[in-house]
């Protein structure tokens, strides 16, 4: 299947056009101005501080680049004149920017021109390159202009002459990947095979021996015996198609697995489809939080060791989830299989918006499981990747709900949105009605020109219980029809043909592995794809760890709309120790702590430290 373009979904959506809209009115005009108050935007002119190594970093192309993409994406849902001006004005100097022989990298051309790809391991002039393609390509699918697409098209056939297995030219690879999904992008809409046979390259060298890094550093006179880097941490310790265990840098990843993903798909390669799926069950069953949080330190921003999840210092970086969907919706692609619609839909509900506040202003780069009250979100950071990240995904949302082939139409999220889709040799559109993640019901309208036969793919989550399902009115067995976690409806589709889904969404109660030494034995709140937590606002306990949950407590959701723009609750009783009768400096005793019931209150995560500071946890101790 093919997934459908943002471009030709329609979001009406009242969870996320809401945030849409605030992408577009605040969070696009915050980032232009960081972007030129830092002097990110000012660097492209030519005689911006030439040489000045204090005035430039090594990838604030990417932080420009991604904030184009983010606009460009935006502009197709709320036209701003205003927004294409400043992109267009960007454009312009990377036009003016740009060298003879197309190489375009602001860091290289204005501090280190003489050091051009001597450093691939450590530097990011490919992982710069990659997302400066991925917005020429988003500008080019929203406005039709050509010129940022051209330029970007000028600065991948320079790489290729660089970079390949052909005698005299480098057969490096990033460091930091992410050119890899981006050629695959820019081969898909301007058909130069060159672009993907590159891609290819990037992927199929990557760990080969002798170590590339290790042949750079000799060049560069380091001796790579000396200092040599642990190679996991950028994925190039083994070629892709060794690699059975997610490790290293977690943005790294996801970015290789999405790109591999998409060579894979393109040169019909299933080695390396092969390779992501065992990849994939390694990430989801041992080192994923339940958030869809991916990265448990921060002194590598990623992975560590299987059932690792500290929970105030969990690092679960903003853009590793963001690429966790990235990555999660190509393999849907592939596969057509629920366990990666529903990690799609944990990440995209939870640790990828927790990354933003609800004004649009402020922004996580790490999103720990719980908090003693210092963590907050902050108006921009040093290295500034996550603010543009989480933006450009949440203007580009439409682009994950739907897919099509030639006789079937899939539907992954559950989007309040519309579409036309090409099956069945015409148009079928498809409209879907709901008030998800609040509502259990889901409504499609199927509007085929003309009767067809064609089959309907509805993904149906794991984590709900007793669905079910009316075809025009009439009940209809979901579990009979089910097909790798989707309902699979194939019939002859008139116009004026409905379907309602309806997903029940009761408070449950979810365990930690007993593999996990820092949650087992303890409980957190989900209800339908939200996961929850307490904040101190609600709950004056603290720390909260003193409270936990009594295994015959009833749990009851109330939606309450003026709270946090509009949210569902938890409420239930739950039993607090005292401190009243504990002497604050003895930290041990005999004598039984004293146990009180209160009324615990649990909001979505995604929407924590969004009032007053204060402590917050997800997990919960539970009691017999």
């Amino acid at each position: 299947m093919k997934p459908v373009s943002f471009h030709r979904v329609q979001v009406t959506d009242n969870f996320w056009k809401p945030r849409m809209e605030t992408n577009s009115k605040t969070t696009l005009k915050i980032q232009y101005k960081h972007l030129k108050e830092t002097g990110r935007i000012d660097s492209l002119e030519p005689e911006y501080k030439k040489g000045d190594r204090e005035a430039h970093h090594i990838f604030w192309d990417s932080d420009i680049a991604k904030w184009i993409e983010s606009g460009s994406y935006s502009l197709h849902y709320f036209p701003d004149e205003e927004l294409e001006e400043q992109i267009d004005d960007v454009i312009d100097k990377y036009a003016r920017l740009q060298l003879e022989d197309g190489y375009l990298n602001s860091w290289y051309i204005k501090v280190e021109p003489e050091k051009r790809w001597t450093n691939l391991r450590d530097n990011h002039e490919l992982y710069c390159a990659g997302h400066l393609m991925e917005a020429a390509v988003a500008y080019y699918q929203v406005t039709g202009k050509k010129r940022f697409l051209d330029i970007m098209c000028r600065y991948a056939d320079h790489i290729d002459s660089v970079f390949g297995p052909e005698e005299g030219k480098k057969r490096g690879y990033p460091g930091h990947e992410e050119i890899e999904l981006a050629l695959v992008k820019l081969y898909q809409v301007t058909n130069n095979e060159r672009y993907l046979n590159l891609a290819k390259f990037f992927i199929d060298e990557r760990g080969a021996q002798p170590h590339y890094y290790d042949q750079e550093a000799l060049e560069r006179g380091e001796n790579p015996e000396r200092r040599r880097p642990n190679y996991e941490y950028s994925q190039s310790h083994l070629p892709v198609r060794e690699q059975n265990v997610v490790v290293g840098h977690a943005v790294r990843a996801m970015y290789l697995y999405s790109g591999m993903v998409d060579v894979g798909i393109e040169t019909n390669d299933p080695t390396l489809l092969e390779a992501c799926s065992t990849l994939w069950d390694n990430l989801t069953q041992k080192r994923m939080y339940i958030t869809g949080g991916i990265g448990a330190s921060n002194l590598n921003e990623g992975f560590t060791f299987d059932y690792d999840f500290p929970e105030e210092t969990s690092y679960c970086e903003t853009c590793a989830s963001v690429g966790l969907i990235f990555w999660g919706h190509r393999m849907l692609q592939y596969y057509g299989d629920n366990k990666y619609g529903d990690v799609v839909e944990r990440a995209l509900f939870n640790g990828a918006i927790s990354g933003i506040s609800l004004s649009g202003d402020r922004f996580f780069y790490a999103n720990p499981l719980a908090s003693l009250g210092h963590r907050h979100r902050s108006e921009w950071f040093g290295c500034a990747c996550c603010p543009p990240n989480i933006s450009r995904l949440i203007a580009s949302v439409g682009g994950y709900i739907y897919s099509e082939a030639d006789d079937s139409a899939w539907v992954h999220q559950f989007i309040q949105s519309s579409t036309e889709l090409n099956v069945a040799s015409q148009k079928v559109h498809i409209e879907q009605r709901t008030n998800y993640p609040w509502s259990d019901k889901i409504t499609f309208f199927i509007n085929p020109e003309r009767p067809a036969k064609f089959t309907l793919y509805l993904r149906v989550p794991s984590w709900t219980r007793s669905p079910f399902m009316y075809i025009n009115g009439e009940m209809t067995d979901v579990y009979g029809l089910l097909d790798k976690g989707y309902v699979k409806i194939e019939r002859t589709w008139s116009p004026g043909d409905s379907v309602e889904l309806i997903l029940p969404m009761p408070v449950e109660r979810i365990w930690a592995t007993p593999f996990a030494r820092l949650t087992n034995g303890r409980i957190a709140l989900q209800r339908g794809p939200i996961v929850y937590c307490l904040e101190e606002v609600d709950n004056p306990y603290t720390p909260l760890s003193r409270l936990s949950l009594p295994r015959s407590s009833k749990l009851t959701a109330t939606f309450e709309e003026d709270l946090l723009g509009g949210v569902m609750t938890i409420k239930g009783l739950a039993d607090v120790m005292e401190t009243d009768d504990w002497d604050a400096n003895e930290p041990y005793r005999l004598r039984h702590p004293i146990v009180k019931p209160v009324t615990i209150k649990a909001i979505p995560y995604y929407a924590w430290d969004n009032r007053e500071p204060g402590h917050m946890i997800v997990w919960l101790r539970e009691t017999f």
